[in-house]
């Protein structure tokens, strides 16, 4: 099949021949060349007359998903703030317990101590003060605030091992003080010394191995130490005696009571009822014969009466 194209000008006719294979491919390219030629001026068209409401809504959309993505970080962040305020509530839960326990720890080493309780009160907070610093800054950073609350455990840990050891430091001076024997055992006045004196019965030069307190009947005779009591009955020449053993070398004896209030074997205390005053045995009147032994041997008591714990 042959086109023949005619000119007006008189010039000679062109003519194509559809069978020619290299024309059909040009006019194929021609045609598809016009056709998206003709596609990208509608699609032109198209966005110059959709173009602001598309690309709206895409910024929308956009936005949409920022948002959605910043709330997941904003629940990320108060996830994270929550543990931490959490970790800083355990601390602070614990640092308050160390506190409890160093007051009272620091109340029974003033008791001990015998401390002017005006001087250490653990009810109040300690008192502090300083000059205002104009250029403060803001110390509760998390990592500042987290360092602090472990210096402070750490300082509390120190304190309370220190405290823990001047409180066993104290209870061994105060079971070695209540183990020695100390103060009068009954109250009276001392009416015979030890050591050399006339016999009460026959006057001849006598030996006094203690010393006699005067005392009426039934007057209460108290322990001077923490011990054992290893006798509670009758000796002759002393009547009825108490002789408590204190476990560091000292032994002491109550003669002459009218009544034996503890038995042998009883552990007794400082202040202790052991006895009450009589005159039984060999005895003028109403009194306690008050002996301190020490490693077997019988010492002058005067010391330890007069002593204070």
């Amino acid at each position: 099949m042959q086109i023949i194209l005619v000119s007006r000008t008189k010039r000679v006719p062109k003519t194509f021949d559809l069978a020619d294979r290299r024309l059909r491919y040009r006019l194929a390219a021609t045609a598809l060349a016009a056709v998206l030629a003709l596609a990208g001026v509608g699609a032109t068209v198209a966005l110059a007359v959709a173009s602001p409401r598309d690309r709206a809504l895409a910024e929308i959309t956009q936005l949409h998903q920022q948002v959605a993505k910043q709330n997941g970080q904003l629940v990320d962040v108060r996830k994270d703030a929550q543990r931490d305020i959490d970790a800083l509530a355990a601390k602070l839960g614990q640092l308050q317990a160390q506190s409890t326990r160093l007051n009272a720890l620091g109340e029974r080493l003033a008791q001990m101590g015998k401390l002017d309780s005006n001087e250490f009160n653990f009810d109040e907070q300690p008192a502090v003060g300083g000059v205002e610093d104009a250029n403060d800054s803001a110390y509760a950073l998390p990592q500042a605030l987290d360092t602090g609350i472990d210096q402070l455990a750490s300082r509390f840990d120190s304190q309370q091992a220190q405290l823990s050891a001047l409180q066993s430091l104290l209870l061994d001076a105060k079971i070695e003080s209540n183990l020695k024997p100390t103060g009068m055992p009954v109250d009276g006045y001392i009416s015979s010394y030890f050591g050399g004196r006339p016999d009460p019965f026959s006057g001849h030069a006598a030996y006094h191995t203690g010393l006699d307190i005067s005392t009426p009947t039934g007057t209460p005779v108290r322990a001077v130490a923490e011990g054992m009591v290893t006798f509670a009955g009758i000796r002759s020449g002393y009547g009825d005696v108490i002789e408590i053993d204190h476990g560091n070398g000292y032994m002491t004896r109550y003669a002459h009571n009218s009544t034996l209030v503890v038995r042998p074997g009883q552990r007794v205390h400082v202040g202790d009822v052991i006895a009450k005053a009589g005159s039984t045995g060999r005895s003028t009147g109403s009194h306690v014969h008050f002996e301190v032994w020490y490693k077997g041997n019988v010492v002058n008591p005067l010391a330890y009466v007069r002593n204070h714990r």
